[in-house]
């Protein structure tokens, strides 16, 4: 798993080329890319060869499923302390 904290200068690269270089690692499963400015988070999940599934999360009360590490965690947990 790795976790990215987007910023308004590297959030285009994070999503794009960074992730790019990250697909060549082969045990690179799960990838999340957490927004600072508001609770907003982007949830990669390797599904297969070439095959991502994504899904967002807004809600302080949404739970994340982390298949990589066999747990859970909350935006809540994530933005924890953190005012926008």
């Amino acid at each position: 798993m790795i976790v990215e904290v987007l910023s308004k200068s590297t959030k285009n690269y994070d999503r794009g080329e960074k992730f790019a270089d990250y697909l060549s690692i082969p045990s690179f499963q799960e990838y999340l890319l957490i927004d600072q400015t508001k609770p907003h988070v982007e949830h990669y999940l390797k599904q297969g060869a070439n095959q991502w599934l994504l899904r967002e999360y807004s809600q302080l009360e949404n739970q994340l499923q982390l298949s990589s590490l066999g747990s859970e965690l909350s935006l809540a947990e994530i933005y924890e302390n953190v005012e926008f």
